[in-house]
């Protein structure tokens, strides 16, 4: 069975190889749709999964932690890359270092273990993919990383698609047959 770290582990790995395609094109074009460049989408992914570990370990009831992460905007992008290991792996150690009781604040719900580890797969996962559209390359969600992300953050996700497809609606990226593509959204965190 796999284990919500290993599932950390996994995305931090996939994503940085897949993103290591595109190592020597622009990465000062927008990723995806969104308004931010590849590159600043790259250090928003290394803030946000090691974010995610620093609450787990404060466990702060209602505020984010005070300390911040971020990638170093002049080092090349191989090795920048490296920050996404580096954050997976320090996420995956707090999950599992985690007593199954431990909750902390984030502002869409407050969340354990594997919710965290859920919000790390998602971030690693979905703004990979936003990189990858604005480099070119050809963007990719694995379905056995999808999957428990969409179980465990979007109880409301539509059945019947794949779970990258599901994935990709429930934040905001695409439409879905007979659904159309959300333009306000949110997970929820929450344990349940």
């Amino acid at each position: 069975m796999t284990t919500w770290p290993d599932l950390v582990i996994e995305a931090a790995a996939d994503t940085t190889a897949a993103l290591e395609k595109g190592a020597d094109l622009d990465w000062r074009v927008p990723a995806g749709d969104l308004e931010w460049s590849c590159r600043s989408t790259l250090s928003h992914i290394a803030l946000g999964v090691v974010g995610y570990a620093g609450l787990l370990i404060a466990r702060p009831t209602d505020r984010y932690i005070t300390l911040f992460s971020s990638i170093d905007e002049s080092a090349p992008v191989p090795p920048a890359l490296e920050g996404l290991r580096i954050a997976g792996s320090i996420l995956a150690s707090a999950v599992r270092e985690a007593d199954p009781g431990v909750r902390a604040w984030h502002p869409y719900g407050h969340s354990d273990g594997p919710g965290f580890a859920a919000m790390g797969v998602l971030e690693l996962t979905v703004h990979a993919r936003d990189i990858a559209q604005g480099l070119g390359l050809e963007p990719g969600i694995p379905d056995e990383l999808a999957e428990p992300v969409v179980e465990r953050l979007f109880p409301d996700a539509p059945p019947g698609f794949r779970p990258a497809e599901t994935l990709l609606w429930c934040t905001g990226r695409t439409e879905i047959p007979g659904l159309p593509r959300r333009r306000g959204w949110r997970w929820d965190g929450r344990v349940r």
